[in-house]
């Protein structure tokens, strides 16, 4: 052994012993300890946290019924609050509240002596017009009869004027009477005219008498139930005072205020259920039958109309009722929970995914949204990507995960 490699052998043996002896000071042999247990939690540390999670997916379904909710309440079509045209003292009322009444049916009746007296004294005047008339046609016939007289003495005198068998003046008195029963003609003939004006309005004014003595009674206009009477009798009413307020039979339908987010795709025809607050066990059918062309501006909410196919015996006006609208029918869908989708604007948003055994963020296209806050995925996923229904924690792109649980819901 030569000089050099026993100095190596030397160096390296002081080396061992000094950190034999470094090892045995108290110090450094915490310290030791302590960075060993730091590394081996750091090791458990990374290992948990790269270890493949579970997750729950999103699976196919079939028949998935699309309903939009509304609150609303009960209406009528056709109401009708109705009253008098005249006013006067209300002295009959033949209908009363929850009546149901027929068309022209009388309701109420004011007083009517003094348009009474009003018919007589318009009837009255159309008989003088009528005898006034009669008398100017007979006036008439006899200017014509006077004039037709005088006009053929005027001939024989202008004749025999000529052969001077009478006087000139006898000629000239005879042209002057048939002048003078010409004009007696003209004069029956406007005072003919005149009468039939008068007779005219002698009929405009009786007509307009007893339209007046008509509107003092009151009549259905339609078959309709009394929802509110107004007035008792011996009020006196002005005229357009409501007297009955009327809603026609077989009018009733509900006003539903739907979210306007949710109402693009409600469409005329679409089946409805309905449940009524005072009747809860009770579940009604019926269809869309208009669509409220303005929302209100304040609630953001569109007016729809519904048409009940079997509604309760007995309706009751402004009442609330929950509607449930069907707007569509899926076949096949994939379904994810609203609560697992990220920065959803109405059309589109973020989902976590598995893929191959590990996690992805995909940005996917919705179109419907289910009555229990469901989103329909319509696109955006690659083939054989499954997507996550519940956000757990440790969710990082490129982690493993496997699926614990397959879910429809």
């Amino acid at each position: 052994m030569n000089d050099s490699v026993r100095q190596t052998i030397e160096v390296r043996a002081r080396r061992i012993a000094d950190i034999s002896a470094a090892l045995r000071k108290p110090a450094v042999r915490y310290a030791l300890v302590t960075a060993g247990v730091v590394a081996a939690i750091a090791a458990g540390v990374f290992v948990y946290a790269n270890r493949p999670i579970g997750v729950q997916v999103a699976m196919i379904e079939q028949n998935v019924p699309v309903r939009v909710f509304g609150l609303g309440t009960t209406e009528a079509r056709v109401l009708s609050k109705i009253g008098f045209e005249v006013g006067a003292t209300l002295t009959e009322l033949n209908a009363d509240h929850g009546d149901r009444v027929a068309k022209g049916q009388v309701l109420a009746q004011l007083s009517t002596g003094e348009q009474d007296a009003k018919v007589g004294k318009a009837r009255a005047a159309l008989l003088i017009a009528n005898v006034n008339i009669a008398k100017s046609i007979a006036n008439l016939e006899k200017a014509r009869a006077v004039f037709v007289q005088k006009q053929e003495a005027n001939r024989r005198k202008q004749t025999l004027a000529g052969r001077d068998v009478v006087s000139q003046q006898a000629a000239e008195e005879a042209i002057r009477d048939e002048a003078v029963a010409k004009a007696d003609v003209d004069v029956a003939e406007s005072e003919a005219e005149s009468a039939k004006a008068q007779l005219t309005d002698s009929r405009a004014q009786l007509q307009y008498e007893e339209t007046m003595l008509r509107h003092r009674t009151l009549v259905a206009p339609f078959d309709a139930v009394v929802i509110e009477r107004h007035k008792e009798l011996g009020s006196v009413i002005k005229a357009g005072d409501p007297i009955f307020t009327l809603v026609a039979v077989g009018s009733y339908w509900g006003l539903a205020h739907v979210d306007e987010a949710r109402a693009g795709f409600i469409e005329e025809g679409q089946p409805v259920e309905a449940r009524v607050r005072s009747r809860p066990l009770e579940t009604f059918t019926g269809r869309v039958v208009r669509i409220g062309l303005e929302s209100d501006r304040v609630t953001e909410e569109r007016r729809v109309y519904l048409r009940g196919e079997n509604p309760p015996a007995r309706v009751y006006l402004g009442e609330q009722v929950e509607f449930w609208i069907t707007v569509a029918n899926l076949d096949k869908a994939l379904l994810v929970p609203s609560a697992a989708v990220h920065g959803y604007d109405g059309r589109q948003g973020t989902v976590w995914t598995l893929e191959d055994g590990r996690l992805r963020r995909r940005l996917v296209q919705f179109r419907h949204r289910t009555e229990d806050a469901r989103l329909e995925i319509i696109g955006g996923l690659p083939e054989n990507a499954r997507v996550i229904t519940r956000l757990e924690s440790g969710l990082r792109e490129g982690r493993a995960a496997r699926v614990t649980r397959a879910t429809s819901r």
